[in-house]
């Protein structure tokens, strides 16, 4: 197509948008109007900056769809190879990489302690403190 033409287009999709926009804004409200306007002049800058060139030509391109069609393959393949290397490594075949995440679990950081409240502190405390503590955990807030 030609520049003219994909012009032409894109002013028509925008000048359309934005009528439709001045009619939500009128019965929706501020927000909603300039949404639409925002989402109106989409096309419009498209057709400015060239990237519509870009999809008129996808659509129109036989070997350009064929370069999708490549790349959709190669995330396939790459994704279809990440779950079969995680499933060998999950059932334990994984050589020396489902060797090292089990020795990496447990000299890690030591295991949290519980947060909550535990009782009054050894050696007497605060016994209005210990008051407190008894009456949250009798309410169940811990």
């Amino acid at each position: 197509m030609s520049d003219a033409a994909i012009f032409a287009i894109s002013l028509g999709v925008t000048l359309v948008g934005l009528v439709i926009s001045w009619g939500a804004y009128r019965r929706r409200g501020a927000g909603t109007g300039l949404r639409g306007a925002a989402l109106s002049l989409v096309p419009l800058a498209a057709a400015m900056t060239g990237v519509t060139e870009f999809f008129v030509d996808l659509a129109f391109s036989p070997v350009k769809w064929a370069g999708v069609a490549v790349a959709g393959l190669a995330v396939m393949l790459y994704l279809a190879s990440g779950a079969m290397l995680s499933r060998r490594a999950g059932a334990g075949g994984g050589g020396k990489a489902a060797e090292g995440g089990e020795g990496r679990r447990s000299a890690g950081r030591a295991a949290k302690p519980k947060r909550g409240v535990e009782g009054p502190a050894p050696g007497g405390g605060d016994p209005e403190m210990a008051e407190i503590e008894k009456i949250l955990r009798n309410r169940g807030i811990s």
